[in-house]
């Protein structure tokens, strides 16, 4: 079930944003040849608690997991999909490219946000990659609209990704963000029109008390 956020609450979600797009963009300065996966997960805690924050990763047990995760940066390189540990045995080299994921706490809401990075100069196909991605996010934030439903926006970036025969990791999806690290609504990368949970037009927020 989506959660409805109060006024304040989203007031809140867009400072912490603003916090972690600070964050994740340093820590995307740091990406070159030579750079251990560790030495940026580091950087990335050592940003987040100098702004006043937490680290919403480090220690996190999702529902099915036998360990905590151990990490505040979640760092996937080349063919990894998502949610690699970082290890100072990690070292990246010329031609990779690596997706940094974050999140982090602000007064009691939690924030995430994931950058795929290329190191150093990379390979025309792996640019092609890149940018046909980002813009696969950019069609699926346009679709959102007052009313859409999830399956809209995955079918809308299902349509725009397939003529350029790319895979679409189907196990995994976006998600909202708010009082949990992962709330609802799940937002694949796939869909059908008019299908799914529906989301409800701005500014249909509880009141504050």
């Amino acid at each position: 079930m989506v959660i409805i956020k109060t006024k304040k609450e989203i007031e809140i979600l867009r400072e912490g944003g603003k916090h972690l797009a600070t964050v994740l963009y340093k820590v995307k300065e740091k990406v070159m040849p030579g750079v251990s996966t560790k030495d940026l997960d580091k950087y990335a805690e050592k940003l987040i608690k100098e702004m006043g924050d937490v680290p919403a990763f480090l220690n996190y047990r999702p529902a099915g997991a036998r360990t905590p995760f151990p990490a505040t940066l979640c760092t996937s390189i080349n063919e990894e999909v998502v949610h690699g540990i970082p290890s100072a045995g990690k070292v990246l080299k010329e031609g990779d490219i690596i997706s940094i994921d974050l999140g982090l706490k602000h007064k009691g809401l939690f924030t995430d946000m994931a950058l795929t990075v290329s190191v150093g100069t990379v390979s025309n196909s792996t640019l092609k990659l890149l940018k046909v991605t980002e813009q696969a996010l950019q069609v699926g934030i346009s679709a959102i609209r007052p009313d859409t439903r999830v399956g809209d926006i995955g079918h809308a970036i299902e349509s725009f990704v397939r003529p350029h025969h790319y895979g679409i990791v189907e196990i995994l999806s976006g998600h909202g963000v708010g009082r949990a690290i992962h709330e609802d609504p799940y937002i694949p990368n796939f869909g059908q029109k008019e299908k799914g949970e529906k989301l409800l037009p701005w500014p249909y927020y509880l009141q504050d008390i």
